[in-house]
């Protein structure tokens, strides 16, 4: 087989790092039509051509990718990222460590190959460690879409099987179409009235907090509602704002967020009828995957759109090389706005990508996964800095913490960092806390924040917000905050994006992949 031993060689070496799971019968196939001598010299040729086409896309089949077509429906926003950002994700998929271990590779090969048969070698491999696979764990389930899904164990062999599966999804889609959450008007007087900011934070989830060392961050202990068992459903900024801002409804599935959702759905304009003025605000341009368009669209109130950035200083550059600014100058500069223009309350939707994948901060040549805690940081600092400012003006709000999904800091087996194809728990399950700023003394029982630990999602939010409009919390007499997060419509974690599902199985979770069957997550 001459140069393509190495292809073999180094796939043997993927495999055994875990990095690929091979489909043996097809390479043994593949190899077979390798080792036959042709001796037409354009034939050879031609057959050299195919090979490469064939080798190359049976590799990419049996790695931790996403699937092809994802791949090539997502090349137009792949072409937005700037060269250091494609050079940072090649270096999570190829390490320092496989590039030295594929050049000594090569030095030996070119060393033993004139007198060691190697290509004999190389089929004995072939044979040999399937079969040990066979005989020491058992029948081994071939790559592709179990690759892509991280486990080796179909779900066909577990409780309750892929039918028991599909009919608990479908159970879980039929109950979420069902549900919505009802805004009745805002109940408050002039001098009680309050406004609700909405900071939707992209890439930011419980494990990235570990991942950053920032689960202890003082923010987090001043929510007065903080939901700890919380799914966000999507793994990407586009879908998590339609999530969002269709929050007063069930979780929908993913297809169906594209569609025209009914009025009562868009949790905005729920809150327009309820007597909130409705703002917007990004701290990028928004253009990235149309997402401005998106978000203009789901506000669900129509002609509410972003001012303008220009002016404010560029805190860091975005993975397309879009400036991005600092959360609390954006959010300062409205507030004072906010604040001369007075009138009624307002509400307020704010999205950030401080924290998203490929940032580079100013005069500095860390990689955005070096940055991110930094990056974290500063935005729970400008956070916090935010709920100090709405506090020293004299005006009451209620500012919600809610991240659009998470980072994938630490990735797995079958995801490098910051890759979110299949939306697991450690992706979507993220932090989410609901500050009062304003409340009279003594109004929080005891400082305490009220810990909502139950499986919940976006519709459990919204009931909290529709509790309190329904009854003011700054009122003197209002009930006490734990009343308010009484019996909030519980979610169970079901993740989605354009392929994948992702299902809660006690300690674990079930894949749905694309081929459409489920398996284990591992």
């Amino acid at each position: 087989m001459g140069i393509w031993n190495l292809y073999f060689i180094v796939k043997l070496y993927l495999f055994h790092i875990g990095r690929v799971e091979p489909q043996w019968l097809l390479n043994i196939l593949f190899a077979l039509a390798l080792a036959i001598r042709i001796p037409n010299r354009a034939l050879a040729a031609l057959r050299q051509v195919v090979a490469v086409v064939a080798g190359a896309a049976l590799l990419y089949w049996e790695a931790n990718l996403p699937p092809f077509e994802r791949a090539i429906s997502q090349f137009s926003n792949l072409q937005a990222f700037t060269p250091a950002y494609m050079v940072e994700l090649l270096g999570r998929l190829v390490s320092r460590e496989m590039l030295l271990t594929a050049l000594a590779v090569l030095v030996v090969f070119l060393l033993v190959n004139r007198w060691v048969r190697v290509t004999t070698l190389v089929f004995a491999a072939l044979v040999l460690v399937p079969l040990w696979q066979v005989l020491s764990v058992g029948p081994v389930v071939g790559g592709g879409q179990q690759a892509i899904a991280g486990t080796e164990t179909a779900a066909a062999g577990s409780a309750p099987g892929e039918a028991g599966w599909d009919a608990r999804l479908n159970a879980f889609r039929q109950q979420e179409a069902q549900r919505s959450v009802h805004f009745g008007p805002l109940a408050a007087t002039p001098d009680t009235q309050y406004d609700i900011i909405v900071l939707h934070i992209c890439s930011l989830s419980w494990d990235d907090l570990d991942v950053a060392k920032a689960r202890d961050n003082p923010l987090l202990s001043r929510f007065d509602f903080l939901f700890t068992n919380f799914s966000s459903a999507a793994s990407y900024s586009g879908p998590a704002a339609i999530r969002v801002l269709r929050a007063a409804c069930g979780q929908p599935q993913h297809k169906d967020l594209y569609d025209s959702a009914p009025a009562e759905c868009h949790i905005f304009s729920a809150l327009a009828d309820a007597g909130f003025s409705t703002r917007m605000l990004l701290n990028h341009d928004g253009h990235f995957d149309n997402f401005l368009q998106e978000v203009e669209q789901e506000v669900g109130v129509p002609g509410v759109k972003p001012p303008s950035n220009d002016g404010l200083p560029v805190a860091m550059r975005s993975f397309d090389n879009s400036p991005v600014a600092g959360d609390f100058d954006v959010l300062q500069r409205w507030y004072k706005k906010r604040l001369a223009e007075g009138g009624g309350p307002q509400a307020l939707y704010y999205n950030t990508v401080t924290l998203h994948d490929g940032n580079r901060l100013p005069d500095t040549k860390m990689s955005s996964l070096e940055s991110y805690p930094l990056r974290l940081s500063k935005l729970l600092g400008d956070v916090d800095k935010v709920i100090d400012m709405v506090a020293s003006s004299g005006r009451k709000a209620v500012i919600v913490f809610v991240p659009e999904h998470g980072a994938a800091l630490r990735g797995d087996a079958n995801q490098i960092a910051g890759m979110r194809e299949i939306p697991t728990p450690r992706i979507i399950h993220v932090p989410v806390g609901v500050k009062l700023v304003g409340l009279p003394e003594g109004q929080s029982p005891s400082g305490k924040t009220v810990t909502i630990d139950t499986p919940t999602s976006y519709l459990a939010l919204s009931q909290l917000i529709s509790n309190l409009v329904a009854e003011n919390p700054f009122q003197p007499g209002a009930q006490t905050l734990d009343q308010y997060a009484a019996d909030l419509p519980q979610t169970q974690m079901v993740g989605e994006n354009e392929v994948t599902v992702t299902m809660r199985d006690g300690s674990g979770y079930m894949v749905h992949t694309p081929d459409g069957v489920w398996i284990e997550g591992k």
